[in-house]
């Protein structure tokens, strides 16, 4: 029978007072496996009531005391990725390897956010004045909301969450409706790890949830990940509700080849990149640009290693396996069709993929497409599906001047041997991470994650230092210790002296 999950509010799971309820299932053989609790109105007011009066003892815990947490965390989470990883194949259909290489990058946040003392130092100046002495501090916001997607169900979250919580915030987090055991599992460790109860919560959902935390007074910032559509919303909803927002939205990244690149190599990596995790990822390499005359050698290569893999359910020996929904299928779908009639070519057609699963998964093979125009919708659109298009252009100039003109601005890659013109790539190129024979420059964590144009609404990326500065707000104390000598009225402005 399938299993029922709720919702996760001071220390215990708890199914709410809606009776909705969503299907998530197992995208290698398309059976329902669990239903997962919508919430209501009245049910996000007590999640987010519950992190509120949470708040404050765990804001006044010393950091000594929070980093005990958070280093038991990050032990916890290092002995059991391998556990999470089974929750998430099982309901977004990564295979294993791919799901564990998830939350080892998501780990790496979390020893990050271990350097919280040192993150959260403040200046102090004695002597600003007479006997006047400055210091600053960052203090956490209060409840903070994470809305997170369905491809990194683990990664995306831990992004924030460790931040958030070392700094001394409480965490809401809302969790795609479609992989969400991989946030309870989160919340039952955090408990275990001697997280108090109502500093990490889990309200599940759809719009309703959403737009409760977008609204609520008592949540302080939003952080989100999503399409471009929706953290447009996201961010127009809760500036306008007064709350501080990093909304980080959709993506077209390309990989640029020049001609003096290791074709093998950029072949190998534009494969990676572009099929890995069925191209459900924000920072997959969707079209790749071909510089000069070596477009037809880059193609053969990349079609015979394309023709290679192997699709199926992510427990067995699979490469690829499914898409995440029946629903995200039939769009991928779609885009083939569309990109055949809009006259490009079809070098590698992933409809006629073979999976290696039992029952009727959601699959769509690596699929392949050459002579690509940038008028094209299966160019212009994001798709998050296993679809990689090749697009020729003449020179350099010509391919930065394409980047630069598409709306998005979250990844792109540059193979080359010239590092004069790696050098100029870096420079020019209008795109928040930048990888330099690198085709999916994700930073590491003491670096921010983020893109530019309508990548990104707000102006904070995630974790790094500016992560910490998201998560907290600055406060200045000016101190006087009077001795008898400066008594009396003075009404004039206080001057330095």
């Amino acid at each position: 029978m399938a299993t029922t999950l709720p919702h996760w509010a001071t220390g215990k799971e708890f199914s709410g007072s809606s009776g909705r309820f969503g299907d998530v299932t197992d995208p290698a053989t398309g059976a329902v496996t669990g239903q997962v609790a919508f919430a209501s109105a009245e049910d996000a007011d007590q999640v987010i009531t519950a992190a509120a009066e949470a708040f404050p003892a765990w804001r006044d815990t010393s950091l000594t005391k929070r980093m005990q947490v958070m280093f038991r965390f990050r032990e916890l989470l290092n002995e059991r990725k391998e556990e999470v990883a089974q929750l998430i194949t099982a309901e977004h259909g990564k295979v294993l390897s791919d799901a564990t290489g998830e939350v080892t990058r998501g780990l790496e946040v979390v020893e990050f956010a271990c350097g919280m003392p040192h993150l959260l130092k403040g200046g102090f100046t004695e002597g600003a004045s007479t006997r006047v002495d400055v210091h600053s501090v960052r203090q956490p916001l209060g409840v903070v909301g994470i809305i997170s997607p369905f491809n990194f169900p683990m990664m995306v979250p831990l992004w924030f969450t460790p931040i958030a919580i070392g700094a001394g915030n409480a965490v809401v987090l809302k969790p795609s409706e479609k992989d969400p055991s991989a946030a309870l599992w989160m919340a039952k460790l955090w408990q275990e790890a001697g997280l108090p109860d109502g500093v990490f919560n889990v309200l599940n959902g759809d719009k309703v949830a959403v737009d409760a935390l977008l609204t609520h007074d008592q949540v302080k910032s939003i952080s989100f990940v999503g399409s471009t559509p929706i953290a447009r919303y996201v961010y127009e909803t809760a500036t306008a509700n007064g709350k501080r927002v990093q909304a980080l939205g959709g993506a077209k990244n390309h990989m640029v080849v020049l001609p003096d690149a290791d074709l093998d190599l950029a072949a190998d990596q534009a494969v990676n990149a572009g099929y890995g995790s069925a191209g459900e990822r924000c920072m997959a390499i969707s079209a790749v640009v071909a510089v000069g005359d070596i477009a037809d050698t880059l193609v053969d290569k990349i079609k015979s290693r394309t023709e290679q893999l192997r699709t199926g359910d992510g427990r067995r020996e699979s490469d690829m396996g499914p898409l995440v929904t029946a629903q995200a299928k039939e769009r991928v779908l779609g885009y083939v069709e569309a990109g055949q009639q809009s006259g490009a070519t079809l070098v590698v057609d992933g409809r006629e993929v073979s999976p290696d699963a039992d029952g009727g998964g959601f699959f769509v093979g690596p699929t392949l497409f050459d002579h690509v125009g940038t008028e094209m919708s299966i160019y212009t659109d994001e798709i998050f599906g296993p679809v990689l298009s090749v697009l020729r252009v003449d020179s350099f100039e010509e391919a930065v001047e394409l980047i630069n003109a598409n709306p998005y601005g979250n990844g792109t890659a540059i193979f080359t041997n010239d590092g004069g013109a790696a050098r100029r790539f870096s420079n020019e190129i209008e795109v928040g991470m930048v990888g330099i024979n690198v085709p999916i420059p994700v930073p590491m964590a003491y670096y921010s994650f983020g893109g530019w144009k309508s990548s990104l609404f707000g102006d904070t990326h995630a974790h790094g230092t500016e992560g910490v500065h998201f998560f907290t707000r600055g406060k200045v104390i000016t101190t006087r210790w009077l001795d008898p000598s400066h008594g009396g009225i003075n009404l004039g402005f206080p001057q330095n002296e």
